[in-house]
């Protein structure tokens, strides 16, 4: 089993600051969203990613974030089993980035 690579809250969030180039999604549900998403995180419901794997680049860096990390580790294990290498899993999830004190915004439709 690989193992996943992650991303700590306050590393993504200087990441981001940086303007590093990085892909934020939020693979919650739209539900789940209501509470607040990444600034500039786009949604896309992790149910939804085998039949939109064509929209990901192989040369893009992926943070994946669902409520606590644990969907979102699924979905990047999913997606080195398909090859990619670089996708990161946000420890802790939306729970740990809420909990940093780090800006929270509204979902914007994909």
């Amino acid at each position: 089993m690989s193992l996943i690579k992650e991303i700590e809250v306050t590393e993504l969030a200087q990441s981001l600051e940086q303007g590093d180039k990085l892909r934020v999604i939020d693979i919650r549900q739209p539900a789940e969203l209501n509470s607040g998403i990444i600034p500039g995180a786009e949604a896309m419901p992790m149910h939804l990613i085998p039949l939109r794997m064509n929209e990901f680049k192989r040369d893009e860096t992926l943070v994946f974030v669902c409520r606590s990390g644990a969907r979102s580790a699924q979905a990047c294990m999913f997606l080195q089993q398909q090859g990619f290498d670089n996708v990161l899993n946000l420890r802790g999830g939306m729970i740990a980035w809420a909990g940093s004190g780090l800006e929270i915004g509204l979902p914007r439709a994909v």
